[in-house]
């Protein structure tokens, strides 16, 4: 079992920094976008030719989409192994710790229920998606990497809730 956490847990590590990469990202493309574009109503106000050839980034509308997917996907794991999500635990913190685990491993299970079915019909869209050749408007990139991605991410949330679902069965049945 240390073998397995271990792993996922850098799993989720690794991805968590490519989702802080993309925020990153999304932050440097939409400020340099927006200084370009404040650059061209200069040149359209006062005439100055030294901006003359200076455009904002085409695209950025569509980049900052993608990567606004990849960071909320990637994420997921390293959230759920943080327990960073919502929870409302007001009723739940009143029970004995082994009911308490009782409905972690029921939540656990439904929410690997959730995110299997999500990676599964990921990867179905991604090649619908891949074989019709969709791709975005201004770029011409296409979709079904970033689903291909959407995907693998929801599988890796899969292996953190089995890893803690059966952590908490360890804890009701072992003790």
């Amino acid at each position: 079992m240390n073998f397995y956490e271990n792993t996922v847990k850098r799993l989720s590590r690794y991805m968590y920094y490519i989702a802080g990469g993309a925020i990153v990202l999304m932050m440097l493309l939409t400020c340099a976008d927006v200084f370009l574009r404040l650059v061209v109503t200069l040149y359209a106000k006062y005439g100055w030719t030294i901006l003359a050839g200076i455009q904002p980034i085409p695209g950025t509308y569509e980049l900052v989409c993608f990567f606004g997917a990849l960071a909320a996907a990637f994420a997921m794991a390293h959230t759920t192994i943080e327990s960073g999500h919502v929870a409302v635990s007001l009723i739940v913190r009143l029970l004995s710790e082994k009911l308490q685990a009782g409905f972690q491993i029921v939540t656990g299970c439904l929410s690997f229920i959730l995110f299997a079915l999500i990676a599964w019909h990921s990867v179905g869209y991604a090649r619908e998606l891949s074989e019709s050749g969709e791709v975005s408007m201004t770029l011409q990139m296409p979709y079904y990497p970033f689903v291909y991605g959407v995907a693998f991410a929801s599988f890796a949330v899969c292996l953190v809730l089995a890893m803690t679902v059966i952590n908490e069965w360890m804890k009701v049945f072992h003790k």
